[in-house]
Formats: C-alpha cells, structure tokens, sequence
C-alpha cells in the first residue's frame, strides 16, 4: 500500500524568488499567482513561498496553492536575498520536484538545490543592473548574477526575444524563451470608478513603480503640457525611493490624480476603462503593464525600446525620447486625445494581438513541459500517471 501511494503522488513544484500572492505589487508577483492557479489545475502540487511581512498567515493556501510564509528583513538590498535563501533550504527540506525561481538577482541560490539533484528553471526577467536606483555595487553584483545563471541554474527563461538575443550575444548562452502572459477582457464597473473621482473612457492611464527608469517624472511632465480636459491617472509608488515619489507629485495640475498602488479588481477596472495607457519604461523584459494593457482593450503609448516594440508589434503606437526630451509624447498624447477614431482602432489591434502571442494558458503549459523535461524518467514514470495531461490540458 505505501509502494502504492507513493507511484501515485504529485509532482512538487516550488515558486519562489517574489514577494507573495495574491499579487500586491508588481509583474513576478502576477507571474507567481498566474502560473500557481493554473499549475493546481494541472495536477501538480503547488507550494508558493511568500514574505512574512507581505501576507496573510491566515491563509494557508490560495486557489489551491499551498501558502508558505518565511521571515525576512524588510530592506532595499536584503529582502530578496535573505528570504529565497531561506525558501530555496525549505523546499529541500520537504523534498520539492522543481524549482520555478524568478529574479536574477537570485542566481546565487539556484547552486543549492542543484547540489542536492533537484532541477531549477530561473526567469531572470529583465537587465537589472541597467535600473538607475541602483548603486555601482548593486550593478555589479546584479551582473555578476546574469554570469552565475549561465551555469547555476538547470534552465534560464527570458520573456522577450531582446533579452533572449542579450544573454546569447553578450555570453554565448541560449535561453528558453517564454513570454509573460495577459488577459483579453474589457468591461466597465463604474462603481469603482466613482470612487476615484473618474469616468469610464475619459482619462489617460500611467502604471508603474515610480522609479528613475520607469519615467514617471517624465510622464507627468508631458502631460502638463497636453490640452485635453481628461486627468491623467497615476498608478503607482516606490517603497524605497521616496525622493523620487515626491518629484514625481510636486504638480500643481488637477488633472493629474495619484492613487498609490491599486491591486485586484480595482486595478482591472482602472485598467479596462481608461481612454489611453501610457508606458515609459526604459529597462527589462516584457513588461506585465503592457500586455496587461493591450489584453484590457487599451490603446497604447510606449516608449520605443527593444523589448516593448517587440511586445507591441504594431498594435501601439510608439513614441521616443532621449535624455528627458517629452516632445514626441507631448505630440503622441495631443493627438490621441484629438482623435477617438484612432483609439478605438489600436484598443483592436491590441487585443487582438495578446489573443495571438500572450495567452495565460499557453504560455504556463510551456513552463510545464519545461518542468517534464527536466525531471528524470525515472521519477516521470512513478508519478506522471496522477497529473492528468499536464503538458497539453486545456483550462
């Protein structure tokens, strides 16, 4: 009987390397909730390690997950680092299957388990060390890591074909690339809208951390300069840039409204009603406001960048700007707001292209034959019987 019961367990995924889910902050955590909810339906048994002091300990599992809370120190340079050390030595400790680890900053760590035969796929996002909040040693030890992940981990994953061609010009190393993942749904609440003062259709929309890099400052500038009588929303805050956070809202105009962060549903609502989105961020892979964007039926302005005109494709329109110069935004946003007939064409065009490219589904059944063909056949053998379809499923 227990010969049996063994043949038939689950395959044991850990995701690890985020802050916490349900997502509350940014793009590895919507990753890390995505993939959790559609790996449980798959039949694999999902642990999904949270920081301490981003969660709820009440809750034990979420949507079938089961909920792991480890300890950390709440700092800019530490938080990360103590926290996936401490939940790549529990899930050795109860004998994970695989390892999904996200951040490069976390290469250092994937060496444990693989010393201890347990495969690990990192997704290593963006070029961190590009991100002007960091100092010169955080830099170098950021590209120190992109080295470590070229031989720690069992797999690298990059979610842009820019990022992919990087790691393979720069150190000869090829990596699976597997886009980041959106809905394609549009639908108006104007309940939640009416408590943000707003109305459906009639305001332009701004998400992000309110970092150097993302251009927040920039953002707001150029929208002073548009005449239009729809406000600009501003979505987002920094927890450790509080100088910058305060650049960013030294305004004196009343179209621009700042509402922090906003998760769950309201930020589904801000996002699936706004007249246009714009996005400005300079460094990283595939940004998950941007698809998350085009999937809400939003028509786009990005920054002309490697990884977002690949993502956008023809589906937005770009614009440029080099060394703080809004003038090509300043245009791009006068004329979006002059010309409704082209919003609705591009608001189209890019959903139609997350329905192509950016599926959810699809892209988290990648990461499920990535995980089959890392694990031994031997061990595919005893327990794949129980996890009905895994690689081919339909949700």
């Amino acid at each position: 009987m227990a010969e049996n019961h063994h043949k038939k367990r689950k395959i044991r995924i850990a995701i690890m390397g985020h802050r916490g889910i349900p997502c509350r902050y940014g793009g590895f955590e919507t990753f890390a909730e995505q993939a959790a909810v559609r790996f449980v339906r798959m039949g694999y048994d999902v642990r999904v390690y949270n920081r301490s002091h981003n969660g709820d300990y009440r809750r034990t599992s979420y949507k079938g997950a089961k909920m792991i809370y480890l300890p950390t120190v709440k700092n800019k340079y530490f938080d990360t680092w103590i926290h996936s050390l401490l939940s790549v030595l529990h899930a050795l400790v109860f004998r994970v299957d695989v390892i999904l680890m996200v951040n490069v900053g976390n290469a250092p760590f994937t060496v444990i388990p693989r010393m201890f035969g347990t495969p690990v796929v990192l997704n290593v996002d963006g070029l961190e060390w590009q991100r002007r909040k960091w100092g010169r040693l955080a830099r170098w030890y950021f590209l120190l890591c992109e080295k470590m992940a070229l031989v720690f981990p069992n797999t690298i994953v990059t979610d842009a074909q820019a990022i992919r061609d990087y790691y393979k010009e720069r150190y000869g190393k090829e990596s699976v690339m597997i886009p980041y993942g959106a809905e394609v749904r549009r639908k108006n609440n104007a309940k939640v809208l009416k408590k943000y003062g707003l109305i459906a259709g009639k305001y332009f929309l701004y998400v992000s951390r309110f970092e150097p890099e993302n251009n927040a400052l920039e953002v707001r500038e150029a929208f002073e300069d548009v005449y239009t009588h729809m406000p600009l929303v501003m979505v987002g805050d920094a927890p450790y840039a509080q100088e910058y956070v305060k650049s960013v809202r030294d305004t004196n105009d009343e179209r621009i409204h700042f509402t922090g962060f906003v998760f769950g549903n309201d930020y589904k609502v801000l996002q699936q009603n706004a007249y246009a989105f714009i996005q400005a961020t300079e460094v990283g892979g595939t940004h998950p406001a941007l698809i998350e964007a085009m999937g809400y039926g939003n028509c786009v302005l990005v920054l002309n960048t490697p990884s977002n005109s690949e993502v956008a494709g023809d589906s937005c329109i770009l614009f440029e700007q080099e060394e703080g110069d809004t003038q090509d935004l300043v245009r791009k946003l006068q004329w979006v707001s002059d010309n409704p007939d082209i919003v609705n064409r591009y608001r189209k065009k890019a959903q139609e292209r997350i329905r192509e490219v950016y599926s959810w589904d699809a892209v988290i059944i990648q990461y499920s034959e990535l995980f089959l063909s890392l694990l031994s056949k031997k061990m595919i053998n005893r327990i794949r019987a129980t996890v009905s379809g895994v690689a081919h499923k339909s949700f």
